[in-house]
């Protein structure tokens, strides 16, 4: 292979959440950033077709075609996989991978990545979750606290927007917010009643990346207030949401110190034995399949959990046989995520006089109440939970022709009572045995190994279910709620799209791969901050940790490279 002039100050892997921060960060500072995404271009507005049409614009009127469906058996599952957000997600037949146990991997690539499909839940992580592995005795020590990333959180949700309420609670730290979209009277009702029964409950407003208050930083991003279309997952053109379309990508465009190059698959990072560190990544045309070498003082690997963990594990060397940094052979392994699959639902017959009207991009949430303060279950760790509740018209759609026009455009004001719902986001342990690999022999169509995903849920996962089942229950029943009924979705691993983990952080290169500092332990000028770096996984929506760690990795490589350490 032949050394080319592709010379960069910083390469950054993946133009999705974390990687976009990245290269933000970057150019701001003046650097000369190659940012690599493996999927096509989309940019702001001019690539969201869907974005204005009407339902019955959509030949299916929204819906998947069954055809589609059994072509695409894993990504047809995802929640937002709808015709009018299809293709930005991945064609499970373009992009296989091998599951040693059923796991439902949810991936779009494209330049944006998932942060445009994205639920856009934020929340902070605090002390009890930093402090989880060590008091709890799994996975190893985190190397940070709460406090080494405070102010990044509050420098992340000012420059993508934040809507919330302060709240108060030390499990989930209060940030910089903009005004909150606010709960209805059957969240509010639900709120006052968990207040009066529990010490420790709580009932929030769900804390969401939605512009509800302009600020200088937002005009100038050229982005407006959120218009609670519900519909963010076509891409906003009012830049409502933040996504790595609208913000971090023209942003860093706008310095002139960005090179954006879709289409670019990355096989491996380059290793140089004389200088004892990464000089750059070999990358794969993803059309001609052409292999091209750029190089760099600094390289961030954000390329998504899975493939972050790949592009390690596939980067060997005669250093680093194993694949780069991975002297202790823990690479691609304690990988966690988060369990989904309890669902409680109920009757509420009370606020007679109330309907809900109207849309908002988010509803209430139920912070962690179990184990927070002490162990008090026979599981580890604990669940946090979505609350919602709506009521709804009756719509009379029987009859044909003009008698079923004549039933649908009825004035009758005729409700339904306001039905509650819930749903469970629980914390599962790092382990061994659940871990990413690639096969020895198989490989896809860019001469990269297929990966093997061993994942799967415990005994802890199932006493953590049957405990969220019977404590909502509880709440719902102290409320007042009739009709309750709960479900186990059974789903695979995966849906919950928060697999995190296999490049972890840690204090001791001999049981992780990363430093506090978010540096490969064995070769300082390579950093992971996406999904892939997490020593445990918490309960929070994690995206905003995620770009919290960039934003502070990205700061601590430049002062190094002033300084000549890496």
């Amino acid at each position: 292979m032949q050394k080319t002039d592709h010379h960069f100050d910083a390469i950054v892997i993946g133009a999705g959440m974390s990687g976009s921060f990245a290269a933000k960060e970057f150019c701001d500072k003046g650097l000369k950033t190659l940012m690599l995404e493996r999927g096509r271009n989309v940019e702001h507005i001019k690539d969201y077709p869907t974005t204005g049409m009407m339902p019955w614009e959509f030949p299916h009127r929204g819906s998947i075609p069954a055809d589609v469906k059994k072509e695409n058996p894993v990504i047809s599952r995802c929640y937002a996989y709808k015709e009018d957000a299809m293709h930005f997600f991945v064609k499970d037949t373009e992009h296989p991978y091998i599951q040693e146990k059923p796991f439902d991997w949810i991936r779009g690539y494209q330049v944006g990545g998932r942060s445009i499909m994205w639920a856009r839940q934020v929340q902070r992580w605090s002390d009890y979750d930093f402090e989880g592995p060590a008091r709890d005795g799994f996975a190893v020590d985190w190397p940070i606290r709460y406090k080494d990333l405070e102010k990044w959180y509050t420098y992340v949700e000012g420059f993508i927007g934040v809507s919330g309420n302060k709240d108060g609670l030390d499990m989930l730290p209060d940030g910089d917010f903009l005004k909150a979209f606010g709960l209805n009277c059957v969240e509010e009702y639900f709120q006052q009643k968990v207040k009066e029964h529990y010490k420790n409950r709580h009932v929030i407003y769900g804390r969401c990346a939605h512009l509800t208050e302009n600020r200088p930083i937002f005009k100038e991003q050229g982005r407006v207030l959120c218009q609670s279309r519900n519909i963010c997952q076509r891409g906003c053109p009012f830049g409502g949401y933040f996504n790595a379309n609208s913000t971090t990508i023209p942003w860093a465009l706008r310095t002139g110190n960005l090179t954006l190059q879709a289409h670019s698959v990355v096989h491996s990072i380059i290793f140089d034995e004389k200088e004892n560190k990464a000089v750059g990544v070999r990358v794969i045309d993803a059309n001609t399949k052409e292999t091209t070498e750029y190089f760099a003082n600094i390289i961030f690997v954000n390329a998504g959990t899975f493939n972050t963990n790949a592009i390690l594990l596939n980067s060997k060397s005669d250093r680093f046989p194993n694949g780069l940094g991975n002297d202790n052979g823990l690479l691609g392994k304690y990988v966690a995520f988060h369990i989904y699959r309890g669902k409680i639902n109920a009757t509420y017959t009370g606020h007679k006089g109330f309907k809900t009207a109207g849309r908002r991009p988010t509803s209430a949430y139920i912070p962690r109440f179990r184990n927070v303060y002490k162990q008090e279950t026979d599981f580890l760790r604990g669940y946090a939970a979505g609350f919602g509740a709506g009521r709804y018209k009756k719509v009379d759609s029987s009859g044909f022709g003009e008698d079923l026009l004549n039933h649908l455009q009825s004035d009758q004001e005729d409700y339904h009572p306001w039905r509650v719902n819930s749903h469970m986001m629980g914390e599962t342990i790092p382990k061994e045995s659940n871990f990413i690999a690639l096969h020895d022999t198989q490989k896809d169509e860019w001469g990269i190994p297929l990966y093997r995903i061993n994942i799967g849920y415990d005994d802890n996962d199932e006493k953590m279910i049957q405990d969220f089942f019977e404590q909502l229950t509880d709440m719902y029943k102290k409320a007042g709620f009739t009709d309750i009924k709960t479900r186990d979705t059974k789903q695979a691993p995966g849906l919950d799209i928060h697999e995190m983990g296999g490049v972890r952080m840690g204090h001791d290169p001999k049981t992780s791969l990363l430093n506090n500092w978010n540096q490969l332990h064995a070769c300082k000028n390579v950093f992971v901050t996406d999904g892939a770096c997490m020593t445990s996984v918490a309960t929070q929506n994690p995206s905003l940790t995620f770009c919290a760690l960039t934003a502070r990795a990205a700061h601590y490589a430049m002062e190094q490279l002033d300084k000549e350490e890496i």
